[in-house]
């Protein structure tokens, strides 16, 4: 005998066997008659032996037969066991990713992430929880995110190489994967307009300002700029949506930053601000985790999605692909 016996050939056999006739045996399997016919006339030519005695009344089993049906019995059986054990295995295999978002899902490209890690090999099971950038990491440093998404400044010589190479803040605490580089502009008053055109950060710090949330991005940004100048600036009003703060602005009462594909649309139609045209916050939208579990095999996959989902290619440091300094819109 060449080869093993198939399983399949091998369950009509043994039901054959009990039963006593083709047609009540593909009854129970649920298969035609032919199919088990044949499959008794491939495992008799596979084993080079006659296994039953047709005869008018039914089937018996030959000599032969005895002697393999219990053996038959013992390959089905451990075929069964040999799935069942692949099958946890495979289940054990198929992980949990928290994951820490951030701003509006279609930015984020969340969907079609969630969606690639719960249709890949390793099914992983995703658990989200939306918040700002400084909180998302401050749960991945303390182990209650896996990895999330964070914004901060990108970094003259990340632009001056046009590099988006792997990175890490925070004395090499966190690794961050930058995934797009985009502008926050400086939106105020339409009749503001002779105060913030042609002036830099120390003249803006004097104005009013929209308040975000303690923990945001956008709060961590202004101040990293004001705070060198000497002092933060005034905030007159407080909102965590970001569509909301355009319309504080266009209220007149303070400036805010936006987002360039938060601005687009409203650009496209009448409005009531300004866009400052001497300064501007270029930024990396990153994918994020501790440094110590980078090449964990959930954190390196969810890695690898989320890259190839924005189109950049793995690297090292200082040897990334180009930034593309496109404006941050459909996505």
């Amino acid at each position: 005998m060449s080869e093993l016996p198939r399983t399949q050939a091998l369950r009509c056999f043994i039901t054959v066997a009990r039963e006593g006739t083709v047609s009540r045996a593909a009854s129970v399997l649920k298969l035609t008659q032919p199919a088990v016919s044949l499959q008794l006339k491939a495992l008799e030519e596979t084993t080079g032996l006659q296994l039953f005695n047709r005869t008018p009344g039914g089937f018996t089993l030959t000599e032969a037969g005895v002697a393999l049906l219990p053996l038959a019995h013992k390959a089905v059986a451990a075929a069964s066991d040999f799935k069942a054990t692949a099958d946890s295995l495979k289940e054990a295999q198929r992980g949990t990713l928290r994951v820490g978002t951030i701003l509006d899902a279609e930015f984020t490209r969340l969907g079609p992430f969630v969606r690639t890690l719960a249709t890949s090999p390793r099914r992983t099971e995703v658990f989200l929880r939306h918040g700002v950038s400084d909180d998302v990491l401050a749960q991945i440093g303390r182990g209650e995110l896996d990895v999330g998404y964070y914004v901060d400044a990108t970094p003259t010589d990340q632009i001056a190489r046009h590099s988006f190479a792997e990175r890490t803040i925070a004395d090499g605490r966190y690794q961050l994967a930058p995934l797009l580089c985009y502008d926050y502009r400086v939106i105020a008053p339409l009749g503001w307009s002779d105060r913030v055109m042609g002036k830099g950060w120390a003249e803006l710090a004097h104005l009013p300002w929209l308040a975000t949330p303690t923990h945001s991005g956008h709060r961590r940004l202004l101040d990293d700029i004001f705070r060198p100048l000497g002092a933060l600036p005034k905030r007159v009003a407080y909102t965590d949506q970001e569509e909301a703060m355009i319309d504080f602005v266009e209220s007149g009462i303070c400036l805010s930053l936006a987002r360039d594909s938060v601005l687009a649309p409203r650009l496209s139609r009448p409005h009531n601000f300004v866009v400052a045209d001497k300064v501007k916050l270029t930024c990396d939208l990153s994918f994020a985790c501790l440094a110590a579990r980078r090449q964990e095999p959930a954190i390196a996959h969810a890695f690898a999605v989320v890259r190839a989902l924005w189109n950049v290619r793995p690297s090292v440091a200082g040897a990334g692909p180009a930034r593309s300094r496109k404006v941050a819109k459909n996505v």
